[in-house]
């Protein structure tokens, strides 16, 4: 039996009636992502098995890489929509006065989408680096943090999360919402870097820093040091004594701790509550979203720069909150709060 022959003429055959295209009209109402869908893409690729500044613009790696350890962070995530991002853009254009003064809105959006850098010169210390994409211009989420950079020893990962996890759902904090308030520049601990900072607004219920105190008891449990808290704050010891100085007991989990010295918070901005130690556990003045940062301090015509900056339009955006985020190494977990009161 021979192959099938088939004609190569379109005159051997009867025409096809052309495909009609089916255009389905966009639905603007369509419902966000999940929360848990951006997770899946939280982690950069490992370019080097060292560390190595260079590949990094400048920056150096506050905890050494250890076989056993895992890195962790508790957050609050934010996925600016186009609109929020075009108004971020424009903030941290704002605050490089040579991009501000001779670059366009065209110019300024491809940069934007094209860069993580507003300056020409990567290397320039004094060259801002934005926190809204990636290199290749993909987007990137913004957060607000809950915890230092912490490190969990490899037993300790599992208990940690379900320890999480319960405490979250007993503690009934309900979603909420937030919205910017000023622009700042403000330091890590060591001031190796600088970070162009929103402060946020207090949420109805004070869920903030509700939420704060829950994942201080947590890591508490664990032996890290607390975010902004000290330790009398979190439970009845010692007045002025700070989680990351103090030796940890087991916890109730019956994994030992590992105490953490606090140099270890090096990745994110250190804000000093307004009132100090005497704050009575209110640290409204030091939630923030970092959206962009650089190597050299600001000096005293920069600041006095970004605190010019009108921002009415900013404070106009409305910022959900439905989940709390635990990056442990590589992997993301979602732990939604209840429904908004």
């Amino acid at each position: 039996m021979s192959l099938v022959q088939y004609s190569d003429s379109d005159s051997d055959s009867e025409p096809s009636p052309p495909r009609k295209k089916i255009v389905r009209p966009a639905d603007p109402d369509l419902p966000p992502l999940p929360a848990s869908f951006h997770s899946l893409y939280a982690s950069s690729t490992r370019v080097s098995t060292k560390d190595d500044p260079s590949l990094h613009a400048g920056r150096k790696r506050a905890i050494p890489h250890v076989e056993g350890n895992w890195p962790s962070h508790l957050y609050l995530e934010w996925v600016p929509v186009k609109e929020e991002l075009r108004l971020l853009t424009d903030l941290i254009q704002a605050t490089d006065p040579i991009s501000s003064d001779s670059t366009s809105r065209d110019n300024q959006n491809k940069i934007a989408n094209t860069s993580a850098n507003t300056n020409a010169n990567a290397n320039d210390p004094a060259s801002i680096h934005s926190l809204l994409h990636t290199d290749l211009g993909a987007q990137l989420p913004l957060h607000i943090s809950l915890s230092r950079p912490v490190i969990l020893r490899n037993e300790q990962r599992a208990p940690f999360s379900e320890t999480f996890a319960e405490t979250i759902n007993a503690s009934n904090i309900p979603s909420f919402h937030v919205s910017p308030q000023t622009l700042k520049w403000d330091s890590n601990y060591e001031k190796t870097r600088w970070f162009l900072v929103l402060r946020v607004s207090r949420p109805k219920y004070d869920n903030l820093n509700r939420l704060l105190k829950t994942c201080n008891s947590v890591l508490h449990r664990f032996g890290q040091p607390p975010l902004y808290a000290k330790l009398d704050e979190i439970e009845n010891g010692n007045e002025g004594e700070d989680l990351a100085l103090k030796s940890a007991s087991t916890s109730n989990s019956g994994v030992r701790p590992v105490p953490v010295p606090m140099s270890v918070s090096t990745s994110t901005p250190q804000s000093t509550p307004v009132n100090g130690d005497e704050n009575n556990g209110d640290f409204s003045s030091c939630f923030h979203i970092s959206i962009a940062w650089r190597l050299k301090e600001p000096d005293p015509g920069e600041v006095e720069r970004v605190q010019s900056i009108d921002l009415d339009k900013v404070r106009a955006i409305d910022i959900p909150f439905h989940c709390v985020k635990a990056k442990i190494g590589n992997y993301v977990e979602t732990f939604e709060l209840p429904a908004r009161a």
